[in-house]
């Protein structure tokens, strides 16, 4: 009698998960396990883990041995790395994209996977909970949560970002092309007028400063457009019943958001490191990141 009661726990929170998340769903990761002294593990923690074991594994096996004639799962890997190659290059520049690709590469594809993690059966709707009087489970802890409707984890993937970026500009493009491309003035000094130079030297300092300011925010401005659109489409699936035009709708939503958050780390890289083709490839880098913004 008791495996049939368990069964019966089980396949109510099958059933009605969706319906107890149609209320919403709660911005905060679930607490599994509190060592104490703020050191808990999360359910996005957890599910963060164990997709990332097996990408890992999925890569391994699909690669296999590698071999000069590529086997079918390697050439599918071979193929994602060269139609990435082809997009980030030319933004990173050649100098910096040896240290940037691993990184982006890893960035794309782990972000790809925690945003779809959300269109899975069970996630977010299995765990433990309560039934109210009118019999309507409500659930109160989740045992598996995208990893990316954490703002924790995004944060984290932002900090992770802004770090390496630091660290390849510094690397590739030193300490005087960093300040230059801050503050320097750009404009000609012969084909200014004397007076005006020293000004547009005032107010290239000025947008500089600006420019720092902008640069300390990236990790925020990163972390929460992921979040959001992340956290928002698992609210929409949960309040409309799972409708599968919906599926398909954030298919697209984590497609585009991994390819943006990839897309911004390699421009802000570029932007600084790339100045291998002179001013015509740093307008274009410009012009780049601001597309990727809008």
């Amino acid at each position: 009698m008791s495996r049939v009661r368990k069964l019966a726990s089980l396949l109510v929170l099958l059933t009605s998960g969706a319906s107890a998340f149609a209320e919403g769903v709660s911005p905060s990761a679930a607490k599994l396990i509190d060592f104490g002294n703020g050191w808990v593990i999360t359910n996005s923690m957890v599910t963060g883990w164990m997709i990332s074991l097996l990408l890992v594994t999925l890569v391994l096996w699909l690669i296999g041995k590698p071999s000069v004639v590529p086997s079918k799962g390697q050439a599918v890997i071979e193929s994602l790395m060269e139609g990435l190659r082809g997009i980030l290059e030319p933004i990173v520049g050649k100098k910096a994209f040896p240290a940037a690709f691993p990184l982006l590469v890893t960035f794309f594809i782990f972000i790809l996977f925690h945003n779809w993690m959300g269109l899975l059966p069970g996630v977010g709707t299995i765990g433990t909970g309560y039934t109210d009087a009118a019999g309507h489970f409500h659930m109160q802890s989740p045992w598996i949560r995208p990893h990316n409707a954490d703002f924790n984890g995004t944060i984290a993937l932002a900090l992770i970002s802004f770090g390496a970026w630091a660290i390849i500009i510094f690397k590739y493009a030193g300490p005087k092309v960093i300040l230059w491309d801050l503050f320097g003035n750009k404009a000609d000094k012969n084909d200014t007028p004397g007076w005006l130079y020293p000004l547009l030297s005032l107010v290239f300092l000025v947008v500089g400063l600006i420019e720092v300011f902008s640069i300390a925010i990236r990790p925020f401005t990163l972390s929460v457009r992921l979040f959001g659109n992340v956290f928002g489409g698992e609210n929409l699936l949960h309040g409309t019943s799972f409708i599968p035009v919906f599926y398909f709708m954030e298919l697209l939503v984590g497609l585009i958001q991994a390819f943006v958050f990839t897309l911004l780390s390699a421009v802000y890289i570029g932007l600084i490191a790339n100045h291998e083709g002179g001013d015509h490839d740093h307008d274009e880098a410009h012009g780049s990141a601001e597309a990727a913004h809008h």
